[in-house]
């Protein structure tokens, strides 16, 4: 589970990576792998460094050592022009949606269309209204985000974050807040997503009851190293943290997981 399975044909993958804020270490020598076309999730104490990974896979903060390779580019030494072109490659969805808040729904998933496509008004309107679609909502063009419930809020970000047709979908913790139908409607999203379109999707989450049903890959951050594997092969682990984590009974003295406790069943 430690080994290199889950590196092999990774579409993302950190070698030897080292991270810190300040005195606080947050990795020490990472090695993971993240495979093409597969929907893998990122599991881990609070702390631990999972939206921290997201970042870095996008180049919004750098590394202190290592390399992180995205689409076959390392991206830990390129310049904001090179970036960006990286970026193209990469959709986001942010933990609270990010919209933004003086912006209509429609204008908030034209914005990236009008900044960086050559496209008519009539086509961007097409597209925008076809991701609407997509995730299930209509007549939400004239509504503000504050309009907009937690669930309409994750579907219309799902729309923001492919409407420039990535090949890699980062999500950070795309269920948080939301009631079970609405995290239930999310997930088929994320599913149909990649199953449909064979987008690579990197998600964080805390739910190991989503995790279990919907992922291809699992990444558990533990303080000695990560743990990867299949859920199935996950399940089969004798190691108690892995335990602790599928079975929704953390310990944090097993997990470790930075300054910010665990509560007991969280992740369940």
């Amino acid at each position: 589970m430690r080994g290199t399975e889950a590196r092999h044909e990774a579409q993302v993958a950190f070698s030897n990576v080292g991270m810190s804020f300040g005195r606080r270490e947050v990795f020490r020598s990472l090695s993971c792998g993240f495979p093409a076309g597969k929907l893998s999730v990122i599991l881990g104490g609070s702390g631990s460094g999972k939206s921290t990974m997201l970042r870095l896979m996008g180049g919004l903060v750098r590394p202190s050592s290592g390399t992180i390779r995205v689409a076959d580019t390392d991206v830990t030494t390129l310049s904001e022009s090179r970036l960006f072109e990286v970026r193209q490659k990469l959709g986001m969805m942010f933990q609270g949606g990010a919209l933004l808040d003086a912006l209509t729904v429609f204008d908030n998933l034209a914005l990236p269309l009008r900044e960086r496509a050559d496209m008519s008004e009539a086509e961007i309107a097409d597209l925008v209204h076809a991701r609407l679609e997509a995730v299930g909502l209509a007549d939400v063009d004239d509504l503000l985000p504050g309009q907009l419930s937690g669930g309409m809020v994750k579907r219309v970000a799902v729309a923001r974050a492919t409407m420039m047709q990535p090949a890699i979908l980062l999500c950070d913790e795309p269920f948080s807040g939301l009631d079970p139908i609405s995290a239930a409607r999310i997930e088929r999203l994320l599913l149909g997503i990649n199953r449909d379109h064979g987008i690579t999707v990197i998600l964080v989450s805390h739910s190991v009851a989503s995790t279990l049903r919907m992922a291809d890959h699992v990444l558990i951050l533990l303080p000695d190293g990560p743990i990867e594997g299949s859920p199935t092969t996950l399940a089969s682990a004798t190691d108690p943290r892995v335990r602790a984590f599928l079975g929704g009974e953390v310990d944090e003295t097993l997990i470790g997981g930075g300054e910010d406790p665990v509560p007991s069943g969280l992740l369940s």
